[in-house]
């Protein structure tokens, strides 16, 4: 009997019917026009759907398990990385071994580019690429799932209710994330927090680490042992420029001002469009070392997770500028000051300190 068979990625025996049963949903034939042919008049969305569908149709045909999926993704990853990035880099990739399932542990900045640049990365190393948590809040819209799940999705049950079913479904969670690590021997991509890091302040929660430790916990293994068999890797990513930067400074000083910010229905979804479509500049991805001294409590695992990735955060021209600006001085960077001008002037501050948190973390630790 599968036990994760309602969180885990899809299998390749799964993979043709599932797309079969896409092509024919009408919600996701809609969305794809709504994304592809947005300026397009209304009365072009009969043709336009059918045509759609026709063409779908013929590219899931040539897709018969995850590797052809994750290929043709690849190549909208290249495409996307030559028109909304000046320079992709990866750093300390070189330190992974194929055959390894590792843990990467990461800051996050964007729903669906976090995990796809790090997917990129080892797939031009010629490493496995990695299997993704994602958060059921983001599956609103079951065509969502169906392709998160194809492309190594597993699902994380932030909505369940209770402390009996929360705890159920960390307990699955936490044995599904070991067996892949120390049975399949598949990478696995994890936030250190719910929730993208909206402020730029980038912190594990030590939930995440107890939540690992559940399912080892209930066989007698020791912590610091435990922690050693998944291989954890901290992972630092940044963007020199945020597309969603304003709508995250828009929640924020909502939250602050009003004390609750209402998402609309999909948000979400928008936030995945926008962080893919928007510009990013230069995008760094820092891959640290692997974690295989003792920690001997969730909160020294923390603090080590924590040092790494604000010490590996790569320091981009727009985080010097928004600390300058902060302080008063005059940015020396050009670009970031033309982009400062598109900012709404309410949301003028918040978004500095967005830009400004990564660079004040690092220097905050020196001292």
């Amino acid at each position: 009997m599968d036990q994760f068979h309602d969180i885990r990625p899809y299998n390749d025996d799964e993979v043709a019917g599932v797309l079969e049963s896409l092509v024919e949903t009408p919600d996701f034939i809609k969305t794809i026009i709504g994304f592809r042919f947005a300026k397009w008049p209304q009365w072009t969305r009969g043709v336009l759907s059918s045509l759609v569908k026709f063409v779908l149709k013929r590219e899931v045909s040539k897709i018969q398990c995850v590797h052809d999926f994750q290929m043709k993704v690849a190549g909208y990853m290249e495409r996307m990385i030559k028109t909304t990035t000046t320079d992709v880099e990866y750093r300390g990739i070189e330190k992974l071994k194929k055959g390894e399932g590792y843990l990467f542990l990461s800051n996050h900045r964007d729903i669906a580019m976090d995990p796809a640049f790090v997917n990129y990365g080892l797939y031009l190393a010629g490493l496995d690429t990695v299997r993704i948590a994602i958060g059921d809040n983001l599956l609103r819209r079951e065509f969502v799932s169906d392709l998160m799940r194809l492309n190594k999705s597993f699902i994380v049950k932030r909505s369940a209710n209770g402390v009996r079913e929360m705890m159920a479904a960390f307990g699955q969670l936490s044995s599904y994330i070991t067996h892949s690590l120390t049975e399949d021997h598949s990478n696995i991509w994890i936030a250190q927090k719910e929730g993208r890091a909206k402020d730029g302040i980038d912190q594990t929660d030590p939930a995440i680490i107890k939540m690992f430790y559940m399912s080892q916990k209930k066989q007698k293994v020791a912590f610091p042992d435990a922690m050693k068999s998944l291989k954890i890797v901290p992972v630092s990513i940044s963007y020199e420029y945020d597309p969603c930067a304003f709508d995250k400074a828009n929640e924020l000083l909502q939250k602050s001002t009003t004390g609750s910010y209402e998402k609309s229905e999909f948000e979400d979804i928008d936030s995945i469009k926008n962080g893919i479509v928007g510009y990013k500049g230069k995008v760094v991805v820092t891959f640290g070392d692997l974690i295989d001294h003792n920690c001997d409590t969730p909160e020294e695992m923390v603090e080590e997770i924590d040092r790494q990735i604000i010490a590996n955060y790569a320091v981009h021209p727009s985080n010097q500028a928004a600390l300058a600006m902060l302080n008063g001085d005059v940015s020396k960077d050009k670009a970031f000051s033309e982009y400062m001008e598109t900012c709404p002037d309410d949301l003028r501050e918040t978004v500095l300190k967005m830009y400004a948190n990564p660079l004040i973390q690092q220097q905050s630790r020196v001292q």
